[in-house]
Order: C-alpha cells, then sequence, then structure tokens
C-alpha cells in the first residue's frame, strides 16, 4: 500500500509541476514528466524557471518574424541577429500596454 501513496503524491507534484511550467509559458507535459518523476525537486525547478513571457523581443530583418532577445539566430530563416538598438517589450508587458 505504500507504493499507492507515492504514486498519488508523485501525480500531485507533476499536475502542480506541470499547471506552474504552462503558467510560464513552457510545456505542460515536459513539466509534468519532470515534476512527477522528481516530485519535490522538480516541482522546485519548475518554480524558479524563468518565464517565457518575461525575456525582451526583437524582429527578424530579414523575414520579419519576432524572436527572444538572446537568440543568435532567427529559427525561421537562419539570419544572424545582431544586438538591436531597441529591443521590443516582453509579451506581458505587451499585453498589458493594450
Amino acid at each position: 500500500m505504500a507504493g499507492g501513496a507515492y504514486v498519488v503524491i508523485a501525480l500531485s507534484f507533476g499536475l502542480a509541476g506541470g499547471i506552474v511550467g504552462k503558467i510560464k509559458g513552457s510545456s505542460f507535459f515536459i513539466w509534468f514528466i519532470v515534476a512527477t518523476v522528481v516530485p519535490v525537486i522538480g516541482l522546485i525547478t519548475a518554480i524558479v524557471y524563468r518565464s517565457e513571457r518575461d525575456e525582451l523581443r526583437r524582429l527578424c530583418p530579414t523575414c520579419g518574424r519576432v524572436c527572444k532577445l538572446h537568440d543568435a539566430l532567427c529559427v525561421r530563416c537562419g539570419t544572424e541577429l545582431e544586438y538591436p538598438d531597441a529591443p521590443l517589450a516582453a509579451e506581458n508587458t505587451a499585453a498589458v500596454a493594450r
């Protein structure tokens, strides 16, 4: 019966980790697996993981795709990106401004 209790606890931590990961803009399924396999550490990792919505963005000069500021290459066209003079606001800041 002790194994059943561990499964319930692991799935609870997995669900919590998946929800936290999804809120931060990442994959629910990946964080669910991480927090289920390593319950306490997985959930703590999901909580302290950086939010994708807080990252500054920039436009690709070739194709116009909006990329994260830390990206070195555009994933659509492969153009090497230089640091912009004026980066775009983060996704969560842009949503508040509307």
